[in-house]
């Protein structure tokens, strides 16, 4: 039987190694939504980016780093956010994809002719079932205490997937841009 890590270190190192397999296996997966996400946020008009708790947290990093690309982005929920239209795009993370609200608003958007992209662990879930472009995350659902799919918490993996695949898809949107970083510094807040 392993013994679970009990120092900083350790810990580290098994959060790295179950990164560095999720990252591997969506690299190797042939239709790993990766390039539909990618390319349904580079032909969107506008972003709405929608996750709730942890998840949300980190898809808020993505929806920062889309506007320093440039793109017109709104966080879901904040009061200045303007209603979803047809031809937009509303990119959501759920590891369940049965979270209520995320579901409810994925269905608004396809109710008015917007489109859907879906981070999750579900294909089959509700969320993935009205997503034009799903990515699945093969990681543990909050509720998954089995320490089969991951050793970490509740979902800590999928969460931290999240913020891996916000910066993959900046970054490859960045790189085919032909935007210098000096081209996006303007973006970054000046009100400090």
């Amino acid at each position: 039987m392993d013994v679970p890590p009990t120092d900083v270190g350790d810990a580290l190192e098994l959060i790295g190694g179950e990164l560095d397999a999720t990252v591997d296996h969506l690299r190797r997966r042939a239709g790993s939504g990766l390039e539909a996400v990618a390319e349904a946020i580079a032909a969107s008009p506008r972003v709405f980016v929608l996750g709730a708790g942890r998840s949300g947290l980190a898809l808020r990093m993505t929806a920062m780093r889309l506007m320093h690309l440039g793109l017109d982005v709104q966080v879901v929920g904040e009061v200045t956010t303007p209603a979803i239209r047809a031809g937009e795009l509303l990119l959501t993370a759920s590891g369940s994809g049965t979270t209520t609200s995320i579901v409810r608003a994925a269905e608004t958007a396809v109710a008015v002719g917007a489109r859907v992209a879906a981070i999750t662990t579900d294909p089959a879930s509700p969320l993935a079932a009205l997503a034009g472009a799903t990515i699945v995350v093969p990681a543990a659902g909050k509720l998954d205490r089995s320490g089969t799919a991951s050793a970490q918490y509740a979902g800590s993996l999928f969460e931290q997937t999240v913020v891996l695949l916000g910066d993959a898809l900046f970054h490859a949107l960045w790189q085919r841009s032909g935007a210098s970083a000096d081209d996006l510094w303007p973006r970054h807040a000046n009100l400090e």
